[in-house]
């Protein structure tokens, strides 16, 4: 299904709709062909793709017998019959009229046939939201009377999350089936079972529920447990939803792939919760509205346990081996075997004769007991023939569970033989339970319980007699539990308990035994907390027991499904989960052993167990002096020292329900590659867990989530994230790796809990991105009932230091990831008396800090409570004092600041006092914002520049523009100081309601600073309160830091990478006639950055100033800015995206101008033609050659004399070659310099006229009334023109007048010189303006002396600018020259000579549409913020070298975020010598930009595509054949960036900014979200390294899926190919191409409709008649 919608009409264009149909189960191209014929003219069109694939997808089981239902039962059930090659797919499915009706708030049932009768024919809904975050449904028969309710929930949506419309209600006596789509296929839960994988098949999975007695051998039957509970992440956003389904019965659930669940239960209540979170934590939290226990602090130590000890002197030679090889061990267990005749509350006399000593046995050496008892009690006498006194009072109490009679005790036989069941939900019961407990614990001394079999398990099939035939025991349908018959191996369904039908609460009896058990324990243990641990269990279980994963064995499979298994535990709330270590059943080899206690060793249920008849697998057992001990010593000393890590995890799961053992993807949620990882998993936030879980391997293929790592055992941070790794784990390891921004507890490990708790505690602190960390400890006795919680009980723990709870003593800190050792380490002891606290600095001698590691080791003793330490060195909080060379002590102190060498270089040795600056005298504070006053500090010398006096007091105002900006302005209230004069679009009104901006600011007094913080994150992404602050008539500074390194943008120069250095580095900003050169201040001033926090939110800076200025980045991460001039104007958006900080930002400055279709061809020009005929000689062999062609130049050839406005007579036919051009679909474009010769010896009109006018810059009228000459191009009239001399020598040059394009007079003027050369001379389309920086070829004006005050030449401090010894008049105009705004107030050129470029441009574009009527282009050099509102950009004057194409690259991405979309760089470069084979890449690469055109300079060989050979013709013709096919699509991405201010060139971090490794990629782009543009950059390449984002790629070439994602792959690059591909999930419009536009816009239009992975895809096309000038 397709729909689309057009606005207006296009006139006669035909529409073809090409689609990339992926389909779920096949990569097969799909073409689809839709023709339709659009009147429109100007026009937008929508287009949205959503298309079911199959309807099977959507089809809905109706049963899930496991035979074929032949058709004719099919159709007496009224569905429909359709028999398909897929057996796993229903052939029998429902058809619209079964289900209810909603009839006067009465649910009916449609006429329909029925499934297995007894349906119920009229229902009423009920729904609740118990809480913002938990919906409840349910349906009330409507003539119930007296009984229970029985609910329903039909035909309910929540916002698509759980849409049950897509198939019928069924609701009937004993079978109830409800069917819901679901939004996605991340499906995680529902249980007990072996899942082989954390998330679901959903290709058709039948999953039973029913608690079973069965070994989880990888089946899909029915386990232990019941829980029909499912989790479903949505999306990366991490919005989930989790459905808990109340009911007890016998049911499945199917999983299909719509996705869609199936829910089918055979008795009870259809009783739903739906719980709503934003991230998939969020939802198991509100899950656990009962939250699990907290077991005693000892139960996280290691445990033994073995079936069949044979006796308990075995049972002590084990935990005599094992305490012999030191191995840390906490519990020893006895299972069935110590029981006389395996009775409960029994023990064998013979053989365990000494078990009422074995508990003190343990205590002795700090280790604890833990005994088994099973439900099922014997009938039958004890040894002796002597009575069985729990049975027999059991039997007096009515405790068992009847016959359907509901009087006689039902019989079967379990271990002891012939036994009854009891009936644990009758009160008579649990109080005989409770009893038979007590009186055993006062017999057997232990610590804890486990119970098992309660499923319940039967060895007979219902009963010793069977089981009668009715509609409980055989119900008319029975799902596909494990024999499929509801009694196998348990009790008959008709059996009585206290709660019902065994039919009915059977999957209850684990749970009811808990509660009985709880009850045991307590009157027991009294205030000891103690354990239980249970095999069947059921949701509320978690409040009281742990589980362990049942009867598994010792095979491959099995360690592997136990993590999904865990993982699963931790949604259904039983945090104390583990697996037999090692394999129950079967003999486990040493290596699978090893491997199993390695990765055991960070279960939380820890413990190695064995069956009967197999060998011992206690780890000494294998030999003291084996790698398995070694090994298993090792990783269990790792788990001891984390027990308070861990033991706090699960302090936090009882509290607020967060897991313990953790899915990857509940932290990773926005990284898609996290929701299927079920290899490794984690402890809460912070710890990796990475095992081998394979046979002989010792490299195992490792996720690393986005975030800092480092290695636990080596202390190293990992270089990779977002990444898979081959992680190298030998036989003695396991992959253990902390998690950046982590404070882990730890303690000093021990053999046994009871001895580790007394050693001292530590802390290693894992350092994130912002050298940053917090954690948090729980601490208590560990023991008792009810949490002990001393005076601190839950404290939080910062990057700055950490707090002890109950003064225990640490002795231990290491800090990961410092860049460099501490200055200092204090310690406080915190005192809860009068006395005060006391500080004390830690001897260097124990501080050790590892270099290659950037470890710090803090070493001390009996020390408590706080310790600080500097993380990031001292030497980086600096700010350079002295910016300029040849810094010394004198001159340093000079200024007022210190002096101190550093051995790190590049850091500043003279630098700021912490209170050098202002400091705030007054604060007015409005919803709206707020005003400061601020005043000098001086007990500090002024700046050091006396000719600049600091200027004492200044006004601060801080205004709250909208939700996503604010503005900050500094500036001298005293004196009417320079501001830039480019008008920004601001709102009319400010946003004065807090809670709706994105932002808060604080104001810091002393020093005076500005903090604005985010407040969805608290990410501080400005801090100006550093020291340095100055602000004086021609210096003025400031600071601040940054809350990442991650800084694009400021411009122009050329950077040799997107993101910033921030290793120390200054970059010049001023407009210079300048070629691009490693930190050569360019063209343009662009004081403009986009930071990314690392959150992944952006932010944008501009400082609207003027003036020379630089900026420095240190590592603090810091930033300074210095300018020469003006008032400090800062405006920030907020984004948080970096796509909204571009619109944002360029909704301030202004939006980009559209250009005219044409001018998206490509385009050819150079600096040297000799003649008109040159150029159609070009223009005919580019038409034979049949390469797309859009745009012909003129540069400065065309013109006499190099004048603007007058022809060469060498090009006197260039206005016939233009007609003819224009006339056959080409377009013209010709130069213009600013600069207008004004020493002409005959009659000049565009001088004379523009004299008159009065439009050439001036010296001010106290000086002179002259106007101020320089030299450019313009030679003099008849004199021999010698192009071997240097600029300063050219003696041939004219003088040259500036006008000044501030003044409406000039604007004027130039139109008017415009409008003669169109009708006068010849025609064109497009304006290129050049030189307008202003360049100059002398320095300051001709004779170099410039009037006025000298300090505007050579200002007392100078930013790092090419040739700033020359001062800032080289190659320009003298800084005092006089110019005139609109508004007739007059400004130096010192201050506005960076707009002279956005001063030409208005006037230029105004003049262009003025004159041609049409919409056209123009291209400037120079440029400033807002000059993309009229014309776009070019990189300037290249070089032919090969770093040129990456670093085009670059510039685009740069000039993307300072609003000019319209950009390129001059194709094979303007200087130089153009190589073959570079010029062929660069043809591929520019057929990518924007602006594509190929240009070079005077003196060098031709370059152009037919200027080499037929093989570079025609990879060029094929190119940009691809670039002409996608036109539709980039003239849409600019109508996009004109009204939305979205980016054309696009760094692949706008698009997938979650993804960190994207951060840092330049040699890659998009156009706008979908197209992906790799190219070949290097020498000689023929393969490309690239980065395929996380998404659906398509290659552009084969329309094949890449099948990857989310990783760097090789791309072969032949010479004649560059490497696209389409994004999934989008539609790119596109054109058959022709030789130029004019053609190929008559062609018609197709669509490229690349499916995403849920088959849908949108994109949208805007249309016009590509020229026409809007309103």
């Amino acid at each position: 299904m397709m729909t689309y919608n057009s606005i207006t009409g296009l006139s006669n264009v035909t529409v073809e709709i090409m689609m990339l149909l992926m389909t779920m189960i096949s990569a097969t191209l799909v073409v689809m062909i839709i023709r339709t014929m659009m009147m429109m003219k100007i026009a937008t069109l929508f287009i949205v793709a959503a298309m079911t694939i199959m309807t099977v997808w959507v089809m809905i089981t109706m049963t899930a017998s496991t035979f074929l239902l032949q058709q004719l039962q099919c159709e007496q059930r009224g569905c429909c019959w359709n028999p398909l090659d897929e057996r796993n797919v229903p052939w029998c499915f429902f058809p619209t009229n079964h289900g209810y009706t909603v009839e006067s708030a009465q649910l009916k049932r449609m006429p329909s046939p029925s499934l297995f009768g007894a349906d119920i024919q009229e229902l009423s809904f009920h729904a609740e939201m118990q809480s913002n975050n938990r919906l409840r449904f349910k349906s009330v028969f409507s003539h119930s009377s007296g009984d229970p309710l029985l609910y329903l929930f039909i035909s309910f949506s929540f916002l698509k999350r759980f849409d049950t419309t897509m198939a019928p209600l069924v609701f009937a006596d004993q079978y109830l089936q409800l069917s819901a789509k679901l939004p996605s296929h991340n499906i995680y839960g529902l249980g007990e079972h072996v899942h082989r994988q954390y998330r679901h098949d959903t290709n058709w999975k039948t999953w039973p529920i029913f608690t079973r007695d069965a070994f989880p051998n990888g089946g899909t039957h029915n386990l232990y447990g019941h829980y029909p509970f499912f989790l479903c992440l949505e999306d990366e956003s991490g919005k989930s939803f989790g459905v808990f389904l109340m009911n007890s019965n016998a049911m499945e659930v199917t999983l299909q792939p719509a996705p869609a669940v199936t829910y089918r239960t055979i008795g009870g209540v259809l009783d739903f919760f739906v719980l709503f979170g934003d991230t998939p934590e969020q939802v198991v939290q509100e899950f656990l509205v009962v939250r699990p226990v907290i077991p005693p602090y000892w139960s996280l130590g290691f445990q033994l346990s073995r079936w069949d000890y044979g006796s308990l002197s075995e049972v002590k030679k084990t935990v005599e081996r094992n305490r012999a090889v030191a191995l840390p061990y906490d519990i020893q267990y006895t299972d069935i075997d110590y029981m006389e005749d395996k009775k409960d509350f029994t023990y064998d006399k013979a053989k365990f004769s000494e078990l009422p000593q074995f508990a003190d046995y343990l205590h002795e050496k700090g280790q604890r007991y833990i005994l088994i008892l099973d439900p099922a009690i014997a009938t039958s006498k004890r040894v002796g023939n002597t009575a069985y006194g729990s049975y027999d009072r059991g039997t007096e109490k009515n405790a068992w569970v009847t016959d359907s009679d509901g009087k006689t005790p039902l019989l079967g036989e379990v271990w002891p033989g012939e036994t009854v069941f009891p009936d644990y939900t009758s009160q008579n019961c649990i109080d005989w339970w409770v009893d038979e407990y007590e009186r055993f614990s006062r017999e057997i001394k232990h610590d804890a319980l486990w119970i098992d079999m309660n499923e319940v398990a039967n060895f007979k099939k219902g009963s010793n007699k069977g089981c009668a035939d009715n509609k409980l025991n055989y119900p008319p349908y029975t799902p596909k539990i494990l024999d499929e018959v509801m009694y196998s191996k348990t009790l008959c369904m008709d059996a009585k308990q206290a709660w019902g039908n065994h039919y009915d609460v059977h999957s209850l009896y684990g749970y009811s035994m808990v509660l009985a058990t709880e009850k045991a324990l307590q009157r027991v243990f009294g205030g000891n907390r103690t354990l239980m641990l249970t095999r069947s269990s059921f949701p509320g279980v978690g409040k009281y027991s742990g589980h362990w994963l049942g009867d598994n064995a010792a095979n491959w499979n099995d360690i592997k499904w136990a993590i999904p298994g865990m993982l699963e535990f931790g949604l259904f709330g039983v945090p104390y989960i583990g697996a037999d270590i090692c394999g129950f059943f079967d003999d486990s080899s040493e290596e699978l052993c090893r491997r199993w206690m390695q990765v055991g060793a960070f279960y939380p249920f820890s413990r190695n167990h064995n069956a009967q008849g197999y060998k011992p697998q206690d780890p000494a057992v294998f030999g003291p002096d084996s790698t398995l001990v070694a090994s298993s010593k090792h990783y269990l000393r790792i788990r001891y020292t984390l027990l308070p890590y861990l033991y706090t995890l699960f302090y936090k799961a009882h509290t607020t329900g967060e897991t313990v053992v953790r899915p990857v993807m509940h932290e990773f949620y926005s990284d898609s590659a996290t929701w299927t990882v079920d290899r490794q998993f984690l402890w809460g936030k912070h710890l990796l867990i990475t095992p081998v879980l394979d046979p002989g391997m010792d490299t195992v293929r490792a996720y690393i989530p986005d975030a800092v790592w480092y290695d636990y055992e080596t202390m190293e941070k990992l270089t990779h994230r977002r990444n898979h790794v081959d992680m190298y784990l030998p036989a003695d390891k396991l992959g253990l790796h902390i998690r950046g921004g982590a404070i882990l507890p730890t303690q000093r490990p021990d053999v046994t809990t009871t001895y580790s708790r007394r050693n001292p505690m530590g802390l290693i602190v894992a350092l994130d991105d912002n050298n940053q960390a917090a954690g948090e400890l729980f601490w208590d006795d560990g023991d008792s009932r009810g949490i002990v919680r001393q005076d601190h009980g839950h404290n939080c723990v910062t990057h700055t230091g950490y707090s002890d709870p109950n003064n225990l003593k640490f002795d231990n800190i290491i800090v990961l990831g410092v860049p460099h050792p501490p200055m200092s380490v204090s310690v406080t002891h915190v005192n809860t008396g009068t006395t005060g606290n006391s500080t004390t600095t830690v001897p260097n001698s124990n501080i050790q800090y590892n270099e290659a590691k950037k470890v710090n080791t803090h070493m001390f003793r009996d020390i408590t409570y706080l310790v600080q330490w500097e993380l990031v060195a001292e030497e980086y909080q600096r700010f350079d004092c002295y910016p300029e060379e040849n810094a010394d002590e004198a001159k340093c102190k000079a200024r007022g600041c210190t002096w101190k060498p550093s051995t790190i270089e590049r850091v500043p040795w003279c630098f700021y006092p912490k209170d050098y600056g202002y400091s705030v005298t007054r604060t007015d504070q409005t919803n709206s914002g707020m005003t400061v006053d601020i005043t000098r500090n001086k007990k500090h010398r002024s700046n050091g520049r006396p000719e600049s006096p600091d200027i004492d007091t200044l006004r601060v105002e801080i205004r709250y523009h909208s939700s996503d900006m604010l503005q900050f302005k500094i500036w001298d209230p005293t004196t009417d100081r320079y501001e830039v004069p480019v008008p920004l679009s601001l709102p009319t009104a400010p946003e004065t309601n807090e809670s709706k901006r994105l932002y808060k600011v604080h104001v810091t007094d002393s020093p005076f600073g500005i903090q604005v913080i985010r407040k969805s994150t608290g990410t501080k992404i400005w801090d100006s309160s550093v020291p340095g602050f100055t602000f004086s008539d021609m210096f003025i500074q400031v600071s601040t830091r940054l809350s990442s390194e991650y800084v694009y943008g400021f411009g122009e120069t050329e950077h040799p990478t997107y993101k910033h250095n921030f290793n120390y580095h200054t970059w010049g900003m001023f407009s210079k006639d300048q070629p691009p050169g490693y930190k050569m201040n360019c063209y343009g001033v662009h004081p403009f950055y986009m930071g990314l926090e690392t959150t992944a939110d952006a932010h944008g800076v501009l400082l609207l100033n003027s003036n020379a200025m630089d900026v420095t980045f240190q590592p603090t991460p810091a930033l300074t800015y210095r300018t020469l001039g003006g008032i400090l104007d800062f405006y920030m958006v907020l984004g948080p995206t970096p796509e909204m900080v571009v619109q944002e930002y360029t909704a301030l400055i202004g939006r980009p101008v559209l250009p005219a279709y044409w001018s998206l061809g490509f385009q050819l020009c150079r600096y040297g033609y000799a003649n008109d005929q040159e150029i159609a000689d070009l223009y005919r062999d580019m038409r034979e050659a049949g390469i797309p062609y859009d745009v012909q130049y003129a540069d400065i050839d065309y013109m006499d004399r190099q004048l603007d406005f007058v022809l060469d007579p060498e090009f006197n036919g260039l206005p016939t070659l233009v007609d003819r051009m224009r006339g056959e679909g080409m377009r013209f474009i010709f130069i213009l310099d600013p600069a207008i010769s004004g020493n002409e010896t005959s009659y000049y009109p565009a001088f004379e006229r523009g004299k008159a006018a009065d439009v050439f810059i001036k010296w001010p009228k106290n000086i002179s009334d002259e106007i101020v000459w320089g030299k450019v191009w313009p030679d003099y009239p008849n004199v021999t023109v010698d192009n071997s001399l240097d600029w300063e020598t050219q003696k041939f040059r004219a003088y040259t007048a500036f006008p000044d394009f501030f003044r409406t007079t000039t604007a004027a003027w130039w139109k008017q010189e415009i409008q003669d050369f169109y009708n006068k001379t010849t025609k064109f389309d497009g304006i290129w303006i050049d030189m307008n920086e202003p360049a100059s070829f002398v320095h300051g004006t001709v004779g170099g002396k410039c009037l006025g005050n000298p300090l505007l030449e050579n200002p007392p401090y100078m930013p790092p600018l090419e040739s700033k010894h020359l001062g800032l008049n080289h190659k320009t105009l003298c800084m005092n020259s006089e110019q005139i705004l609109s508004d007739g107030k007059k400004v130096r050129h010192y201050d506005v000579h960076n707009l002279y470029g956005w001063s030409h441009t208005k006037p230029t574009y105004d003049a262009l549409l003025d004159v041609t009527g049409k919409r056209g282009i123009v291209v400037t050099r120079s440029t400033y913020p807002s000059s993309g509102k009229w014309a776009g950009h070019w990189l300037g004057d290249n070089f032919s070298s090969w770093d040129q194409l990456f670093k085009s690259i670059i510039g685009m991405m740069e000039f993307s975020l300072f609003g000019i979309p319209y950009t390129g760089a001059d194709i094979c470069g303007f200087f130089n010598t153009a190589q073959y084979e570079m010029c062929l890449r660069w043809m591929q690469l520019g057929a990518f930009y924007p602006y594509s055109r190929n240009h070079n300079g005077l003196g060098n060989p031709r370059q152009d595509p037919v200027a080499w050979n037929s093989t570079f013709s025609e990879a060029s013709r094929d190119v940009l054949n691809i670039r002409y096919t996608l036109l539709p699509y980039l003239y849409t991405l600019m109508f996009e960036a004109h009204t939305k201010g979205s980016t054309v060139i696009r760094p692949l971090l706008h698009e997938f900014v979650t993804d960190k490794s994207t951060w840092e990629i330049y040699k890659q782009f998009l156009w706008g979200p979908a197209l992906l543009i790799s190219p070949a950059l290097d020498q000689g390449a023929r393969d490309v390294d690239a980065y395929v984002p996380n998404a659906r790629w398509y290659d552009f070439h084969t329309a094949r899926d890449v099948g990857v994602r989310g990783q760097v792959v090789t791309m072969p690059t032949p010479l004649n190919h560059i490497n696209l591909h389409i994004r999934g999930g989008y539609i790119i419009p596109w054109q058959k191409p022709e030789n130029n536009t004019h053609h190929s816009r008559r062609n018609p239009l197709g669509l490229i409709v690349a499916l995403s992975d849920s088959g849908t895809a949108q994109g949208s096309l805007f249309w016009d008649d590509g020229e026409g000038i809007g309103k």
